[in-house]
């Protein structure tokens, strides 16, 4: 709690005693109430009690600890790309990615009336969804560890040349002004989201499904090209391919992938068996419907 600004404690305090109660209802988000995730809970879970915490790692623990049922963590943004390192983060937490949501992003400045915004303070990848805009005004980013929070903050500073990059909620949440509105650079900037469980429910019934998976490719050349060609050849669709490091050898690579379709399927099934072959290890971290078809 002390790690929240003061404006933000007493609404954290709340919302947190609220879930405490009906742990069942409660979905963890990372951030102070008011910013995107928290919005995004309430457009995905409409009945649920959203649960804020101050960072991911603790979004995740709350589910691993059943102080709540799951959590909406953003993956990746359309415009500033990954947003959290839950290739790192979602392996060790040892949770399922059980769904996904979509949302479109809007960010506004908000402050105290009567100064000249020498400073506005956000998120990372706020700032970098909204550098442009930015930039031709002379406005300095700084770093926060979250959007609402970053709104909490300016209230609590209470110097009006400090403003705060966040959603429109965070404003009326903090009695901020709202200075300047759809400072993002893109209209159609979008964050996905993904649903984490303790438990993946089997899935039933037809439809469009996406399975997200982390390999780690064998060191010899054309390690990846071989990897990758059995989901050519039976017409699997991939949608995502990421490379990281883990460790500082920088001899082994490892990817998470985001492709269409069930395991349980025949095609999918064929070229999970040839990524197998081709790599050191292979873990799916999940199997979920989609949100939005890949078109």
């Amino acid at each position: 709690m002390e790690n929240y600004p003061v404006p933000a404690q007493a609404l954290v305090a709340e919302m947190s005693a609220a879930a405490a109660r009906e742990p069942h209802r409660a979905v963890a988000f990372q951030g102070a109430p008011g910013c995107n995730s928290h919005i995004s809970v309430c457009e995905a879970f409409p009945d649920a009690l959203p649960l804020p915490c101050f960072s991911f790692e603790d979004a995740l623990d709350a589910v691993k600890e059943g102080r709540a049922d799951c959590a909406l963590i953003p993956i990746e943004n359309s415009l500033h790309g990954r947003v959290a390192d839950m290739h790192f983060l979602l392996p060790e937490s040892g949770l399922a990615i059980t769904g996904e949501h979509f949302m479109r992003i809007r960010y506004n400045l908000m402050g105290l009336p009567g100064g000249t915004i020498r400073e506005a303070m956000s998120h990372p990848q706020a700032l970098g969804q909204c550098r442009n805009w930015l930039r031709s005004r002379g406005i300095e980013p700084a770093s926060y560890p979250d959007t609402a929070g970053a709104a909490a903050r300016v209230a609590e500073i209470g110097d009006p040349a400090i403003a705060a990059i966040a959603p429109p909620m965070a404003a009326k949440l903090y009695g901020l002004d709202t200075l300047a509105e759809n400072l993002e650079d893109s209209d159609d900037n979008t964050t996905r989201f993904v649903v984490l469980a303790r438990v993946a429910p089997p899935l039933t019934g037809e439809g469009r499904f996406m399975t997200t998976m982390i390999f780690e490719v064998n060191n010899v050349p054309a390690a990846l090209y071989k990897a990758m060609g059995g989901f050519a050849t039976n017409g699997i669709n991939m949608t995502k391919l990421e490379s990281y490091q883990r460790g500082a050898s920088f001899a082994a690579t490892e990817f998470y992938c985001d492709v269409e379709g069930h395991p349980g399927d025949a095609p999918l099934a064929r070229a999970l068996e040839e990524l197998r072959f081709h790599t050191k290890w292979v873990r799916v971290l999940g199997t979920y419907p989609q949100a939005r078809p890949r078109v």
